[in-house]
Order: structure tokens, then sequence, then C-alpha cells
């Protein structure tokens, strides 16, 4: 079982840089495909970012590409998700997931563990 914890939320202007990490518990984080996940008010859960179990490959959303990376260090049971180039429509609480059954996934649903969420807010 892996309990994840999220911080490094805040507000910045537009075109500015924030980093996310997210914290996990355990022994076994190596064993987990990370995935970041945002949702926005009045808006559907939607896939961000995720990274293999060793870090080798990663994979973004159209809407981040080039303006956010996701790595790990699994000695620090660690993920992090530098933003750069920030729009308002980033605005949106972000999620850490955890799964165990895919290289990486980009549905929420195949996800087997949460973290609480960090808001960030993005003003112009």
């Amino acid at each position: 079982q892996v309990q994840l914890v999220e911080s490094g939320g805040g507000l910045v202007q537009a075109g500015g840089s924030l980093r996310l990490s997210c914290a996990a518990s355990g022994r076994t984080f190596s064993n987990y495909a990370m995935g970041w996940f945002r949702q926005a008010p009045g808006k559907e859960r939607e896939f961000v970012a995720a990274i293999t179990q060793s870090g080798g490959t990663t994979y973004y959303a159209d809407s981040v590409k080039g303006r956010f990376t996701i790595s790990r260090v699994n000695a620090k049971n660690t993920v992090y998700l530098q933003m750069s180039t920030l729009k308002p429509e980033d605005t949106a609480v972000y999620y850490c997931a955890a799964e165990r059954s895919y290289l990486y996934s980009s549905r929420s649903s195949d996800y087997d563990y949460w973290g609480q969420g960090t808001q960030v807010t993005v003003s112009s």
C-alpha cells in the first residue's frame, strides 16, 4: 500500500514556474508507475503526465507537452512535476497517483492510490 502527499502548489502569475512534489510512503514505491492528474471546477479529472517504474519513460498530455516535466527519485520515494510557462488554463487541483498494473496509464480509473491534491492557481 502506498500513501501519497502532494506539496508545492500555490499562486503564480502567467508565464511563471512551479514545482510540485509527491512524497510516497512504503518500501514498494519503485513497483508503481506514477501519474499526475488535474481537475478544474466543473471539469472532469484529466491526465497530465506519467512516468514508468524506473523513470525511463515519460508521457504527457498534449496540452502540457513541452512545458511540464515529470521525474522521480526512487531513493527518495518522490515524484515531481516541474511546470513552466504556466497559463491561466492550468489552474486546477493537481493530484498525484500510483498504479502497479501497467507500464503507465493515462486513465484515472487505472490508478490504485491517490493523494489529496494541491491547488495551483495561475493569474493573468
